[in-house]
């Protein structure tokens, strides 16, 4: 018998829900997923539980936990929350930003570069975000914003992925680190912000007209 763990389990079902591959509204039956991994029901219990953290999974009367789908105003008032938590993440990181903190920032900038995908994009963004605002020394507010981002974005970019692409979001990444490395933290806050508006926009401009 296998031996995933829980954590295995929930990053292999997170990856097919943020590919579309188990769409929203799908029941994620415990039992059928324990056979499937080749486990105790015990860590797909976990796993669906930390899905559910995310925003990924909700539990539904008589049905049990399913993949989540989220209306237009639902994304919009989480990017909301971002705007709110994101640029006090950041606040309190800046005096910690070390040099080679900022190169590995720009790091995955690249690697988000030579990516190919929505979401391999999705993925080096947040991975991007959470290495300016670890410094913090705020895991649970580090643990709400990554939480609010992977709820958010497979439905983000089932509306904007094709629409808005890769290089208008990379350039304002560019100058936000850019600002981090001039000490600037006014500026860093207000392209943060701006970045985070930016992607809410996007998303009313791409939704079907009423």
């Amino acid at each position: 018998m296998s031996k995933l763990t829980s954590v295995q389990v929930l990053d292999s079902l997170r990856q097919r829900i943020l590919s579309g591959a188990l769409p929203g509204g799908l029941q994620l039956k415990q039992e059928q997923l324990a056979q499937e991994f080749g486990v105790s029901r015990i860590p797909v219990r976990e796993a669906l539980r930390g899905l559910e953290a995310e925003g990924l999974v909700r539990n539904e009367l008589y049905k049990g936990a399913v993949v989540a789908s989220m209306s237009l105003d639902e994304i919009i008032e989480m990017l909301d929350i971002r705007i709110a938590l994101e640029p006090r993440a950041l606040r309190l990181a800046f005096p910690h930003l070390t040099p080679a903190i900022l190169d590995e920032a720009a790091r995955i900038l690249a690697q988000y570069d030579r990516a190919e995908t929505a979401r391999e994009w999705s993925a080096f963004n947040l991975e991007f975000h959470l290495t300016l605002y670890r410094p913090s020394g705020k895991p649970r507010l580090l643990q709400m914003i990554e939480s609010l981002a992977r709820g958010a974005d497979r439905q983000a970019h089932l509306h904007i992925s094709q629409t808005v692409g890769r290089d208008h979001p990379q350039g304002e990444h560019f100058a936000l680190l850019d600002a981090c490395r001039a000490r600037n933290l006014e500026r860093a806050l207000q392209l943060l912000q701006t970045h985070i508006e930016g992607t809410q926009a996007a998303l009313l401009r791409a939704a079907p007209s009423a």
